[in-house]
């Protein structure tokens, strides 16, 4: 068996054993590394973001900075088990030499979404909490991290973009300024008075609270079709209060010309 061995291996038995015992220790310690430097990490990782939080840092910078340093106190992590194993780090770096069409390509897709949110930090187009509306999705922004930014739908769907198209495309913000303007349509059949339709709209609006009254409330007679008179309502409302008043201004609407007996046109 010992003949066996030192024919295998080219060495003796007891070195072998040395050997053996080595390699082990050095998998056993690696592992310790990466479990305990990515709970460090973790820990390390929520205490500067509490800390950013309270020293009222931009929300969008906190989760950025956060995500970045999550990744980079990872990969130092990553290095340091791998240097434990007795890997030289000029063998790691030709490794990934190797296969340098492959990860560039990776990379570069990775870059770019990196890039792209250095420029939604820079360049404010939105930031946590704004309802944007961006490829083709509309949603409340919850997290902006360094690759991806997260979008909540009001079903509570999550909509994961990467940072560089969402950066280089287009972006509509709808909760960026205090105040926005609300528009309704109306069709009434042509028997319907149009004096005595705006004096009606004026009436529900001028009690709705959360129209602003400093600005102008227009209604104005849009166009006379085939099917009746369609009126052109607009009013101006705080940003946090327009998807509810638009609502209830269509109810008000309904009982009121109900009430009035004016009829709307069939469509």
């Amino acid at each position: 068996m010992i003949d066996v061995i030192e024919n295998l291996f080219g060495m003796e038995p007891h070195h072998l054993n040395s050997v053996i015992f080595s390699l082990l220790s050095n998998i056993i310690i690696a592992l310790i590394i990466v479990i305990a430097g990515f709970w460090l990490t973790g820990v390390l990782t929520r205490f500067i973001t509490r800390m950013l939080k309270k020293s009222e840092t931009d929300p969008g910078l906190v989760s950025f900075l956060g995500s970045f340093l999550s990744m980079a106190l990872k990969i130092m992590v990553v290095v340091s088990a791998i240097t434990q194993l007795g890997i030289p780090m000029t063998s790691f770096l030709t490794l990934i030499g190797a296969a340098g069409i492959a990860v560039g390509m990776a990379i570069s897709g990775t870059l770019s979404n990196f890039a792209g949110g250095i420029m939604i930090l820079v360049l404010k187009p939105f930031k946590l909490g704004d309802e944007i509306m961006a490829l083709g999705e509309q949603g409340r922004v919850s997290e902006i991290q360094i690759f991806n930014t997260y979008l909540t739908m009001p079903d509570n769907r999550v909509v994961i973009f990467p940072n560089g198209p969402l950066a280089n495309g287009n972006i509509v913000n709808f909760t960026r300024e205090k105040t926005r303007r609300v528009e309704w349509t109306f069709t009434f059949t042509h028997d319907a008075s149009f004096q005595e339709v705006k004096e009606i709209i004026l009436g529900f609006l001028k009690e709705d609270i959360r129209i602003i009254s400093k600005n102008p409330i227009v209604v104005g007679l849009n166009q006379i079709t085939e099917q009746g008179m369609q009126v052109k309502v607009r009013a101006w409302v705080k940003t946090a209060d327009y998807s509810q008043v638009y609502f209830d201004v269509n109810a008000s609407a309904a009982i009121s010309f109900s009430k009035g007996n004016i009829q709307f046109a069939k469509s």
